[in-house]
């Protein structure tokens, strides 16, 4: 999928194209059915949202937002905040049936590869990145994307267009950032 071709359907979405939105999706699917497969890796076993449910509920997100979605970047800087959402939502509503007792535990290391281990929950890692992105907006996406829809640090520099090293630079700040706050 070119960074153009997402670009020009964002352009047509905008101005109201017939078929726009249906033809993104078709263009999208696949990588944010990868991401948010991702995402779902690290959550508990037996959990009851599943991938597509997770990227058809992001989607809908969206669409609500495409008049502030300027090209490949945004489009799915958008897509890892829409899922973060899902998936903080989902976690506020079983947390309130179960008072506290079913948060997801993850420990700060595993933030990177987004796999399940005793230690921070989900809600304490959104609200740590909602408190960031007042500080440093950049750094909260780049967060998100790791965290929320598992990207790899070179899938996120391509998605942002910088170089594999800044991101590494990003990364190391945002999670000594982490760290302090947590």
């Amino acid at each position: 999928m070119g960074t153009d071709e997402v670009t020009m359907l964002l352009e047509d979405l905008r101005r109201g194209s017939a078929g726009a939105p249906a033809r993104l999706i078709e263009v999208v699917y696949a990588e944010l059915r990868v991401m948010a497969g991702a995402a779902m890796r690290g959550e508990r076993s037996g959990h009851t949202l599943q991938p597509t449910a997770l990227v058809n509920e992001a989607y809908l997100r969206l669409l609500g937002t495409q008049d502030r979605l300027e090209d490949r970047a945004h489009f799915f800087g958008a897509a890892a905040k829409a899922m973060e959402r899902v998936l903080v939502d989902y976690a506020r509503s079983k947390q309130a049936l179960k008072r506290g007792g079913g948060a997801q535990r993850v420990t700060l290391d595993q933030v990177q590869a987004n796999a399940p281990s005793p230690g921070i929950g989900v809600l304490e890692i959104h609200e740590a990145v909602m408190e960031m992105e007042r500080e440093d907006p950049e750094m909260a996406s780049l967060v998100r994307q790791r965290y929320f829809i598992g990207l790899t640090l070179e899938q996120i520099a391509d998605v942002n267009q910088v170089s594999l090293a800044t991101m590494k630079r990003r990364w190391t700040v945002a999670k000594a950032w982490l760290y302090a706050r947590l």
